[in-house]
């Protein structure tokens, strides 16, 4: 392990985790994602991830011995509050920022039981949903989840930050959704679009056996190559004015009729 100490906020490493923060291609080039805050790095470790670099604020940071891990190529950079709070990508993380290297997961590396519980997410854009769809995977038990054809990175701060670490305890791929489609019918998994039209209530539906929640955008919904591949359509009553909840809210609604039917 490596230490030194940085109090410019123009020094060139400090430029480098605020460059990762902010651009997904700077992400993508240099292969590092930035992680924040004890429980969101403790399930990273867990999750065999590789730390490269990690800030710790001494005036913010308590008792943080046991979250740093040992590793003699990692260097340990202590920085004062001052800078610290001007880096920092949210409030409350304890004082420790991780530089962490990517590591992308592919279909094939899926190890799923019999009858998985499977969430998948078609063309979500905004980190937020994305997030929060994950942490409610992660409440349910959810094996494994899909991001297809994605417009946002899996390594968003903003994603990592909604789904409180989510996306490092849930197995998660991202992938187009020809190879989707095509995964889950090899896996002889059933596959339940959610959509308005053609569609039977969710709960009516047998949700004990291998299956996958296929959900798409709020404004245009599913593309037809979902609604075709489908073993069936399901869909939420709404019995107000509008016609469709957020993203994350139906997934969760989904994700736990999934587990209370296999009670």
């Amino acid at each position: 392990m490596r230490k030194e100490t940085i109090t410019s906020g123009q020094n060139p490493k400090i430029k480098q985790l605020l460059l990762l923060q902010e651009k997904s291609k700077a992400r993508r080039e240099q292969g590092l994602f930035v992680v924040e805050g004890r429980r969101e790095l403790e399930h990273c470790l867990s999750a065999g991830y590789t730390v490269r670099t990690l800030f710790i604020c001494p005036e913010i940071a308590d008792s943080l011995t046991d979250a740093i891990p040992s590793a003699a190529d990692l260097l340990v950079i202590e920085i004062p509050e001052q800078l610290y709070r001007k880096v920092a990508y949210r409030e409350g993380t304890e004082g420790i920022i991780a530089e962490v290297e990517y590591k992308s997961l592919k279909l094939l590396d899926l190890q799923l039981p019999e009858n998985p519980l499977v969430m998948v997410l078609e063309r979500v854009e905004k980190p937020g949903n994305l997030g929060a769809v994950l942490r409610s995977a992660d409440a349910a038990g959810a094996d494994a989840v899909l991001i297809c054809d994605p417009l946002t990175d899996l390594y968003n701060p903003n994603l990592i930050r909604a789904s409180i670490g989510a996306v490092f305890t849930v197995p998660t791929v991202a992938c187009t959704s020809e190879e989707a489609i095509a995964f889950l019918q090899a896996k002889g998994i059933q596959i339940l679009t959610a959509q308005l039209q053609d569609s039977s209530l969710y709960y009516d539906v047998d949700m004990r056996r291998g299956m996958a929640l296929v959900m798409g955008t709020e404004a245009t919904g599913l593309t037809e190559q979902w609604r075709q591949a489908a073993s069936a359509h399901i869909r939420i009553p709404m019995l107000g004015r509008l016609d469709s909840l957020n993203v994350s809210v139906s997934a969760a609604i989904l994700l736990f009729e999934a587990v209370r039917q296999r009670q």
